[in-house]
């Protein structure tokens, strides 16, 4: 039996592709200038959104002194406080560009960077995906849902399964009530402020049981609201639960 040839796009979709250039070039990401490639940063665009590399704590994905090794690392917080999940990465750190295109998907209505945060999420998290895991955001309230009109964390973590070919959950978790902003708040105080407001929903929570269930986020500052989803995660049954967040506050 004759191999099947693989086949490119056919001339007409080509020229349809070329004309969509011509018409709509690529633009970058952070400021709109032109760029040769879609959904991609201009020169000074990537010089300056802090992307995570090298040593990494094994825990929240903070940048760390030093060069990475064969053991896992862990920074003082994560040493400090009890972590309810196992592992964890973040794509970048929450400043310069990195802020600029959360705050744009988040409030700016910029849905279409959940695809390039989803792909650098899924190279910064390359060491703690496995097969079969389950994918999940961490949950919006339904009147704040109502008011912004999509879960940003859902945009990206439907994009990142799909790119990685893992199963994807967007209501495992509820959030049971509204929870006042973490803004300006210190660490007791955000840790108390999410103490019970998640839950697993009631007619999803059973696909987490006996699964390795991987929570993403936008942004991670004190870990508080990871880690009332992870402990909704492990109440429903889950074997392992790992983050993975698109940013993630570091001190200087």
């Amino acid at each position: 039996m004759q191999t099947p040839i693989a086949r490119g796009p056919g001339p007409a979709r080509q020229a349809l592709s070329g004309l969509l250039r011509l018409v709509y070039p690529p633009r970058c990401l952070g400021c709109d200038a032109l760029v040769t490639t879609d959904f991609g940063l201009c020169g000074p665009c990537w010089r300056d959104t802090p992307f995570v590399a090298g040593l990494v704590c094994d825990s929240c994905g903070v940048p760390l002194p030093g060069e990475a090794g064969e053991g896992a690392e862990h920074c003082d917080d994560c040493l400090t406080i009890t972590r309810p999940w196992h592992r964890g990465r973040a794509a970048m750190l929450y400043r310069d560009t990195g802020r600029k295109l959360i705050l744009a998907l988040k409030h700016g209505d910029r849905q279409d960077l959940a695809r390039p945060l989803a792909r650098w999420m899924a190279k910064a998290g390359a060491p703690i995906l496995v097969p079969d895991m389950l994918v999940a955001p961490v949950p919006l309230h339904w009147r704040r849902m109502l008011k912004r009109r999509f879960n940003q964390s859902a945009l990206v973590s439907a994009a990142l399964a799909g790119h990685a070919g893992l199963d994807h959950c967007p209501d495992l978790l509820i959030r049971r009530r509204p929870t006042p902003s973490q803004e300006g708040r210190d660490r007791d105080a955000r840790f108390a402020n999410l103490s019970g407001a998640l839950a697993a929903h009631p007619r999803r929570g059973g696909r987490a049981m006996g699964r390795h269930v991987l929570l993403v986020d936008d942004v991670m500052t004190s870990g508080a609201t990871l880690a009332a989803a992870a402990e909704a995660c492990r109440a429903a049954g889950a074997a392992e639960v790992s983050i993975l967040v698109a940013a993630r506050v570091a001190r200087e």
